[in-house]
């Protein structure tokens, strides 16, 4: 059997094998470090095979240090980079229109009171957005109300995806604290 530094030697040469084998190496190891973090073991593997990818990508500028510390490195990386992606798809999915209206549910529309009440809560998510600096009011007004995409929005501003992404972020937060102020 090979030392791992001619398996690492054969796979930047290109031997397929060489690869699989440090990949048989170190998948529990790799895998174990993303179940850590993502507590999901089909997110893991799938997560897994990013991590070898990489990790076959990179080996030309690996530079023959502590091997299986750098392979540790990028799948911490990937598995945090899971987790974040995933915490902020939580808090969107948390964070929807309905979620922000509050809207009462379609079988309910028939009832005065429903109807009342829901137009209550869309005046005073109004009202707060009145408060907030116009380019987040208008950015969460964009997003939620007109339910138009980060996209179009970056279009209509004239700014990146990613300012939406800060205004919605920015915005948002200012929202809570107002409308905690408001139910108080």
């Amino acid at each position: 059997m090979a030392s791992l530094k001619q398996l690492i030697q054969k796979s930047r040469a290109g031997d397929q094998t060489a690869f699989c084998e440090i990949v048989e190496q170190f998948k529990a190891y790799v895998f174990a470090i993303i179940l850590h973090y993502t507590q999901d073991h089909e997110e893991a593997e799938n997560i897994a095979q990013e991590v070898f990818l990489q990790i076959y990508r990179s080996l030309p500028q690996y530079r023959c240090q502590n091997f299986k510390a750098w392979v540790g490195r990028i799948a911490v990386t990937k598995a945090i980079d899971y987790y974040r992606a995933n915490l902020k798809f939580k808090r969107e999915k948390a964070f929807s229109p309905e979620a922000l209206l509050n809207l009462v549910p379609c079988d309910t529309w028939d009832d005065p009171e429903a109807i009342f009440l829901q137009g209550e809560q869309k005046r005073r998510i109004e009202a707060i957005c009145a408060t907030l600096p116009k380019i987040y009011s208008r950015t969460i007004r964009k997003y939620y109300l007109e339910e138009k995409s980060y996209q179009e929005i970056a279009a209509e501003e004239g700014i990146t995806i990613k300012s939406v992404e800060s205004r919605l972020s920015r915005g948002r937060k200012l929202f809570r604290q107002k409308w905690g102020r408001v139910s108080k």
